[in-house]
Parts: C-alpha cells; structure tokens; sequence
C-alpha cells in the first residue's frame, strides 16, 4: 500500500510593519554616573565625617580637648607652610622605606625557602606562630638595647611589623595554587627561584597584595607609635615625635593636624599606590575584580 505524503497547505505570512522603539540606550544622570567611580563614594564617606567632626567639635566648644575640623586644617596648614610637618614626615618615610624593604626581602626568603622544602614550610610556620601574634611596641626595650637610640631600633621593629604578615599571606597565596599550573611550570624545567618568580607569583598575587598592604599598615602605626618614644628619647624623629612634642606643648589642634596627616598618608597608600598596582596586574590579569 502506498502512503502519500501529506499535503502541507501554502499561506503567505505578511510582515509586520516596523515599530518605532525609539533610543535604546538610556543615558544616566550625573549622580548616577558619578557614584559609579569609587573614588567619588570614598570622598563622600570623608565628606561626611569632616562634617560629623566639625560638628560635634563646634558642640564641644573646648578647644583643648577636642578642636574642630576647621581648626585642625589652620593648624595643618601653619605646619606645612612653616615646614616642620613636611621635614618630619619625610624623616619618617624615609625610615618607614627601609624598614618595609628589609621586611619584604626578609619575607621573601622565608617564603621561598618555604615553598622549596618541606623544612622551610616548619620553619616559617614555626616562627609565625610565635612570632606574629607578638606586637611590635612589645620588642620596644629590646631594640633600644641591641641597637641604641636612632634609626637601626625603628628599622628592627618595622622589619618584625612587615615580615610576618607579609611571609604569612605569601605563602597561603602560593598553597592555593592549582597542581596543574605547577605541572605546567615543571614541564617546562622550571625550578626554584625561577619557578617561584615565573609560576607561583604571578598565580598568587592578589594574596601578595594583601599581605603587603597589611604588612605597610602595621609598619606605619608601629613606627608612628615608636617614634613617640624613640624620637623623645634621642631628641630626633619625625611624624610620631611631632605629635608628642605638641601634647606636651597643649597644643592639641597641631596634634590633630599630625594625626590628620598620618590618615592622609594612609589613604594616598592604599588609594593611590596600591590601587595603582592592583590595575596594572591582578586586575589586568583577570585574578581580581574592579
């Protein structure tokens, strides 16, 4: 028995005339636009303290105790135009620079041995285990007794601030780093210091990043605080000693303005700098987020 093939019926479907949708792409407000850039969202948050300070300092009404924010800024400004805020936030920089890179190498070879040989892994979690949760201020005498008053007893506690969180985020960051990626790396011969610095660095970088921004924080509080007693005791010093020498003085607005500076340095670090590196590699390397 033959089967014919059903018969399919033709129709002609008419088009639809075109519909006018108009703009699709919608532009945004300036607020909107704005409040897209993170820079823009931090200057509002300090907006908004500076007037919270202005405002319980105008309260207050005692200067002694608690200036207000326009105070603070006359005060600011009377220390750099006189230079003394400047002078001593260079000294103080200039310590901080060598401490924080002697740290970072010290660091770096802890890690390296770590990441080298089952050893080194005992021997860095060893020393980080006793060693991080001590505080730097806490090594204070023994730095006034091994290297005397000066640089070299800044230098030591500044190295003890950065290296552990440094070495302890460091290495974490190279742990997590995926077997196959190692593979690939001995696959191609790779060994050692070349190994760490052509495979595990560039896979473990946001991890480096943040130890370093923890390391650069503890590094710059811990020398703030030292400077406090060192640079009294010496007679030299630089931010730390400048805040001292006006409690003394009761002069508690130019206190304020040295604190004031201590936050801006803090925040053109990690605003700035930091930022900066973040974009021009983990950002760029697709490892970490806008």
């Amino acid at each position: 028995m033959k089967i014919e093939p059903p018969v399919r019926h033709e129709y002609v479907r008419t088009a639809l005339p075109p519909v006018q949708t108009g703009a699709i792409e919608i532009p945004l407000p300036l607020s909107t636009r704005l409040f897209a850039y993170p820079a823009v969202r931090r200057g509002l948050v300090l907006i908004f303290i500076a007037v919270i300070w202005q405002a319980y300092g105008t309260w207050l009404n005692n200067d002694l105790l608690f200036p207000t924010f326009i105070q603070t800024l006359h005060a600011l400004r009377d220390g750099v135009v006189s230079g003394e805020i400047p002078q001593r936030l260079i000294a103080t920089l200039k310590t901080l620079a060598l401490g924080y890179a002697c740290g970072i190498f010290v660091a770096a070879v802890l890690t390296t041995l770590a990441v080298s040989s089952r050893i080194g892994t005992d021997i860095l979690s060893t020393l980080t285990a006793m060693f991080n949760p001590m505080p730097a201020i806490a090594l204070l005498p023994l730095a006034l007794l091994w290297f005397g008053l000066g640089t070299g007893s800044l230098v030591f506690v500044i190295v003890h601030s950065v290296l552990w969180a440094v070495a302890l985020n460091t290495h974490s960051g190279f742990s997590c780093v995926s077997d196959t990626l190692k593979m690939a790396g001995q696959t191609f011969g790779l060994k050692g210091i070349r190994f760490v610095a052509l495979i595990l660095i560039p896979a473990a970088f946001p991890s480096i990043i943040s130890g370093l921004k923890i390391g650069w924080a503890f590094a710059w509080r811990t020398l703030i605080a030292a400077e406090l007693v060192f640079g009294v005791s010496s007679g030299e010093g630089g931010l730390g000693w400048f805040i001292f020498e006006k409690r003394n003085l009761l002069e508690t607005a130019s206190v304020f303005a040295g604190l004031l500076t201590v936050m801006m340095v803090g925040l053109f670090v990690e605003g700035v700098i930091f930022r900066m590196i973040e974009r021009k590699t983990v950002m760029r390397w697709g490892l970490q987020k806008n």
